[in-house]
């Protein structure tokens, strides 16, 4: 069963927040396609988080992975706010706060120290893409790494953290009362989360693609602020 490699999981994640952008820029709410789209494209955070982790862990050189983050979250924020109007920061950014979290699990000692400095990153994150989830699933998956279950038991824990504010934004934007719709909604909401448990839990091999790895590592860099570019110019394009 475990037939997928880090770079396949990668691409897939990118195909599915490509899917999620989409839907944001192009598509209707409430429809069909926009909620399908919109959905699967909560499988990519989660994914990149687990990956942050495991990458934290392997890399040769944390400064250089820091350093990409930065540069790369400097890059993508003039395209983000073009294609989104959102006015927060982007995901790179996100996982930039993510990683720094990292950094503090791994190098403060002292137990109140590295909490405080913790809750300082997360608040930090808040202002980013997908607000400060991505912060605490990093220090689950974190405390998880090695372990089957305990990763298990996180994604357990990041879908019930997210499900929440998934019914909440539903009973804000349905009219009326439709407290059952929205919580089915909020629901279904999270089945990417549950998908990216399954994949790195039960797809994933361990391993990187034998081949074009310098390729997929910048790549999955510059994807994310040349599909946002791409996706606002054909949005002023056609609009």
């Amino acid at each position: 069963m475990k037939i997928f490699n880090r770079d396949a999981i990668k691409y897939i994640a990118m195909l599915t927040m490509l899917l999620n952008h989409i839907a944001h820029i192009f598509l209707t709410p409430g429809t069909v396609l926009y909620e399908v789209f919109e959905d699967v494209g909560h499988f990519t955070a989660p994914v990149m988080c687990f990956f942050l982790v495991e990458g934290y862990s392997y890399t040769r050189s944390k400064v250089k992975y820091g350093r990409r983050l930065l540069v790369f979250a400097v890059i993508s924020q003039i395209p983000y706010e073009l294609a989104f109007r959102y006015g927060n920061l982007n995901m790179l950014y996100t996982l930039l706060c993510c990683f720094l979290i990292l950094v503090a699990m791994e190098n403060i000692h002292d137990l109140r120290l590295r909490a405080a400095v913790c809750m300082a990153l997360v608040l930090a994150s808040s202002v980013g893409d997908w607000s400060f989830l991505p912060a605490i699933y990093t220090m689950l998956l974190y405390n998880s790494k090695g372990s089957v279950k305990k990763t298990a038991i996180s994604y357990g824990i990041a879908y019930a953290l997210f499900v929440p504010f998934q019914i909440q934004n539903y009973v804000y934007d349905v009219p009326g009362d439709r407290t059952l719709y929205a919580i089915g909604h909020g629901l279904l909401s999270g089945v990417g989360i549950l998908a990216a448990a399954a994949m790195v839990l039960v797809f994933y091999n361990g391993r990187r693609a034998e081949k074009g790895r310098d390729f997929s590592k910048w790549f999955f860099y510059i994807f994310y602020p040349a599909h946002l570019a791409v996706l606002y110019l054909i949005k002023v394009y056609i609009m």
